[in-house]
């Protein structure tokens, strides 16, 4: 049976792409799980019309994607953290803080999504990469300062 691939399946295909399968495994296993769609006419219009789709959404993620961006490259942040009288930092500021400090600042930024190459552990100014999509990423300051009193 001919099928036309919905998404990408490992050893099968990529998205789009036309194949021939065995009839129990498109009607058990790739048809009602929307995988794939019949190779007729009407299922190559469906694939071409949630292409269409796909692509106007792609293009409206991106450019919010690329407004956050503009809009994250003039944020500053400050993390207070514990510091011994060395300026030895006590713990360490991670993805996670700084996703909540940018909250603070009324971001909302999932914390996988801030490139962290290993904890902030010691004081003093950072530039912080946030992989907001696939080829758009912004730079936010942080300021690592010892906690007052």
């Amino acid at each position: 049976m001919d099928v036309i691939l919905m998404e990408d399946v490992e050893n099968l295909g990529k998205r789009g792409e036309k194949i021939t399968v065995k009839k129990g495994f498109a009607r058990n296993f790739l048809l009602p799980r929307k995988i794939a769609l019949p190779a007729t006419s009407s299922g190559a219009r469906m694939m071409k019309e949630e292409e269409r789709r796909r692509a106007v959404r792609e293009v409206k993620m991106h450019r919010e994607a690329q407004e956050l961006a503009g809009d994250l490259n003039k944020v500053s942040c400050t993390a207070e953290v514990q510091a011994g009288e060395d300026d030895r930092v006590f713990g360490a500021v991670t993805s996670a803080d700084i996703a909540e400090l940018l909250t603070g600042q009324g971001f909302d930024i999932d914390k996988r999504k801030i490139v962290l190459d290993e904890p902030l552990k010691a004081l003093g100014v950072y530039t912080i990469p946030i992989r907001l999509y696939s080829d758009v990423e912004a730079k936010v300051k942080v300021w690592v300062v010892k906690k007052s009193g």
